[in-house]
């Protein structure tokens, strides 16, 4: 079954189909090139993700790592002048076919942004949009129960469980943040992506999220772009390292820190590049 055919059974039917896997790597980029109008921002970049782990994409800033993220759930198309080429596939699938419904791969490869979105709409509906616009739940019970178990994912329910119906902007940063992995959730996919989800949040708040993701990547797969080379250490367990557009070094993040193989990793881990 093609990605595109998949993807309309997903939309029309009241439970999405899941795409199942057929090998370990459940993302791949092979030669993606991305331009910005005439300037180029990523070369010739290959790598594959592997499921149920977090892999981190780092570099300085400027380097692409942001923009790779956003190619694997075609974010990238909502920018004008942004041209993706090469072959990226989500579970052997390539997301670029023009039969692939966009919104349903979405469902399927959530994302996280840097800063905290909230609706403006309560908790409770933060959370339900996505279930309802999917056609998730086939009763009001049902979602109830989607909401609840997403917030609890989310590692929020114990402490909005007796203001559901208060704004989600009324939240702390750090809760605001986990209100949107909450909503990211509830659409049960099978890929996070978080684009630097903790760089304005304090401390505390930071590690509340990481241990969050430590217990997420049981069920997801998780990919999160880090400008803190000590929150990649500590998360994840592959490691990409972005400068200028080229990907330099991919592998294991253990390896990545401890005996990189390229001498622009060990500049940019040493502090020399960045």
């Amino acid at each position: 079954m093609v990605m595109g055919s998949i993807m309309k059974i997903q939309k029309e039917a009241a439970q999405p189909a899941s795409i199942s896997p057929t090998r370990s790597d459940i993302l791949s980029a092979q030669n993606v090139d991305v331009f910005y109008g005439n300037k180029q921002a990523i070369n010739s970049v290959s790598f594959e993700i592997p499921e149920h782990q977090i892999t981190a994409l780092i570099g300085p800033s400027g380097c692409g790592k942001s923009t790779i993220l956003r190619c694997f759930n075609r974010m990238n198309d909502t920018i004008d002048i942004c041209k993706v080429t090469g072959d990226i596939r989500f579970a052997g699938h390539n997301i670029y076919d023009p039969k692939v419904d966009v919104v349903a791969l979405r469902a399927r490869i959530g994302m996280v942004f840097q800063k905290a979105n909230p609706f403006p709409k309560s908790i409770f509906e933060n959370v339900a949009y996505g279930p309802r616009i999917h056609g998730l739940a086939n009763s009001k019970d049902h979602l109830e129960e989607i909401v609840i178990s997403s917030l609890k994912k989310a590692g929020l329910y114990s402490e909005v469980a007796d203001r559901l119906h208060e704004s989600g902007t009324g939240l702390s940063g750090g809760q605001q943040q986990r209100l949107c992995i909450a909503r990211a959730i509830a659409v049960d996919p099978q890929v996070i992506l978080m684009d630097e989800p903790c760089s304005s949040l304090d401390p505390i708040a930071t590690a509340v999220i990481e241990d969050l993701m430590e217990a997420m990547k049981e069920k997801y797969t998780i990919v999160i772009v880090t400008h803190s080379m000590q929150q990649a250490a500590r998360i994840s367990q592959k490691t990409a390292f972005f400068h200028l557009g080229d990907l330099v070094e991919f592998g294991d993040t253990e390896a990545i820190f401890t005996s990189p193989i390229h001498e622009r990793t060990q500049n940019y881990i040493s502090g020399r590049i960045g």
